[in-house]
């Protein structure tokens, strides 16, 4: 796009394109929160439904988080859009307790568990977010700031499996996607759309909270832009990081087909030849040892800080050939006679005073 279109709005032929992948699918959720962003999805993706012979069905879903008086008042403007656009709504509450800290990922978390649970009773497989590109550079800068590896500074894919469902076995596909089909467009396009359809949206000035720091960031913006760092640009370095993660990734499966040929879906012992493992290039040792324990793990995905760690020593206990024993995630890492060997690891014991569970130490010792 060059800059004398950069703030126009959405043409049909775009619209067109930009769910043209969609249009076989039986049923589509869409999360309108009643935002600009949100209620662009909702009326591009009703202009677009209404120009094909065979469309899928609709589904607008409103979550109200019970965070701001003017929700419920929002969610009522939703429907009524949705109503003229002829698409359904539904209104979902998050309800309980509130967390007094992580807010906006509980708050996240507990909007994709709801529109996924609303998902699989339509029979939709797709769930369709706003996201934008300026988002997209938000979340490159969110996660440099969290220290992300770089498969988090590949920042938001188009497509993705939803947050929170549980995982596929192994093989399968998602059983619901999270498609962000506005993920190329500036949020000054979706602005102008609504505008030229005379389409009128909610204001949640907790976007502006400089208690978040997304908010945060967004403030800092126009200095970042003033610097070269621009929406654009973010989302081209996303690009170009998702381009190198794709090739380690393929680089691991290759390592992994090499290093552990005969591995079932069901075998929990995971075992490398340790002077074959030596010699892979860091980054590819590093993730397939970060496969491994994920695989055979009892506690979640490893983090990469801590992975690093122990990456590290078993790196420096090679090296004189040293015996080395760790856990990590739930998982046993050990290295004895020139093997590598990840499997679960064994309860930890019980601590007689606290009745708290007592970890084992962790140690490297010379052979």
């Amino acid at each position: 796009m060059n800059s004398a279109d950069a703030n126009d709005p959405v043409s049909a032929a775009e619209t067109a394109a930009l769910f043209a992948d969609l249009s076989h699918a039986p049923v589509l959720v869409l999360a309108v929160s009643g935002g600009p962003d949100s209620t662009a999805l909702l009326w591009l993706a009703a202009r677009w439904r209404d120009g094909l012979e065979h469309a899928p069905k609709l589904i607008a879903v409103t979550v109200d988080h019970g965070l701001r008086p003017e929700s419920a008042r929002e969610a009522l403007q939703v429907k009524r859009l949705a109503a003229r656009l002829g698409v359904d709504h539904r209104t979902l509450r998050w309800t309980g307790r509130k967390p007094a800290s992580g807010l906006p990922e509980a708050a996240r978390n507990a909007r994709y568990r709801l529109l996924g649970d609303i998902a699989r009773k339509a029979g939709a497989r797709h769930v369709l977010a706003a996201h934008t590109l300026d988002d997209q550079a938000e979340t490159v800068l969110f996660r440099l700031a969290r220290g992300s590896g770089i498969s988090g500074l590949a920042a938001m894919a188009r497509v993705s499996a939803l947050p929170g469902r549980p995982s596929p076995p192994e093989g399968a596909g998602w059983e619901t996607a999270l498609v962000r089909p506005l993920l190329g467009l500036s949020k000054a396009r979706l602005l102008m759309t609504l505008r030229a359809a005379g389409i009128d949206h909610a204001d949640d000035p907790t976007n502006r909270d400089p208690r978040f720091t997304r908010a945060r960031l967004r403030l800092a913006a126009p200095a970042l832009e003033r610097e070269g760092l621009n929406p654009e640009r973010l989302a081209v370095l996303a690009r170009r990081v998702k381009r190198a993660d794709d090739a380690l990734e393929y680089a691991v499966e290759a390592a992994l087909a090499e290093f552990a040929p005969d591995l079932s879906p069901d075998d929990r012992v995971v075992q490398f030849a340790a002077e074959r493992f030596g010699r892979l290039p860091a980054e590819v040792g590093l993730r397939l040892l970060g496969r491994a324990i994920d695989r055979v793990g009892s506690e979640g995905p490893v983090e990469l800080g801590k992975l690093e760690v122990l990456f590290a020593a078993l790196q420096c206990a090679m090296a004189p050939a040293a015996r080395f024993r760790r856990t990590l995630a739930g998982a046993l890492v050990t290295l004895e006679d020139d093997q590598i060997r990840v499997e679960q690891a064994p309860p930890r014991r019980t601590s007689g005073k606290s009745g708290r569970p007592e970890r084992k130490r962790t140690f490297t010792k010379q052979r």
